[in-house]
């Protein structure tokens, strides 16, 4: 008979129990924030001198992002950036799927099921909620002139 434990020696180092600052369930915002923080500074570098104070950005149902991770992450990415401080706004796009039966498009009350809420048929037509898009940017101007408003707002 053969014992197949084996005894752990406990004065070996033991791999850190401690959770880095980005936790791995992150890793996926953290890039798209890295991303949007990328094409924003291209955006913002149209107008030298101005800041960043807001980015509202569209994001469906289906994105696959954590929003509370992804505000952390903005936090993370903008750091000692052009970015820093600024804010962003996250807009949630329901999921909309086109019924071919019923000819209507139509709001889906979850995830779960892509069936036409009218008719109850199959609807495999997606027509909103995959989006992840930077709406817009709201820059500030450092030094406006008394009778000009202070703030840029770019669409993207």
């Amino acid at each position: 008979m053969f014992n197949t434990t084996t005894r752990r020696d406990k004065s070996r180092s033991q791999p850190s129990l401690g959770r880095s600052i980005v936790q791995k369930d992150s890793m996926h915002e953290l890039s798209i924030a890295s991303s949007i923080v990328e094409t924003v500074s291209e955006s913002a570098a149209a107008y030298p001198g101005a800041r960043v104070k807001e980015v509202r950005l569209r994001v469906g149902a289906l994105a696959s992002i954590v929003e509370d991770s992804l505000q952390f992450c903005w936090e993370l990415a903008t750091e000692d950036s052009p970015l820093a401080g600024s804010k962003l706004v996250i807009h949630r796009l329901p999921v909309i799927v086109h019924c071919e039966s019923c000819g209507i498009d139509s709001e889906l009350d979850g995830v779960q099921s892509f069936r036409c809420p009218r008719c109850g048929e199959i609807a495999a037509d997606l027509r909103q909620g995959r989006e992840l898009e930077i709406e817009s940017i709201e820059l500030e101007d450092p030094d406006p002139a008394p009778d000009e408003p202070a703030k840029i707002k770019e669409q993207v």
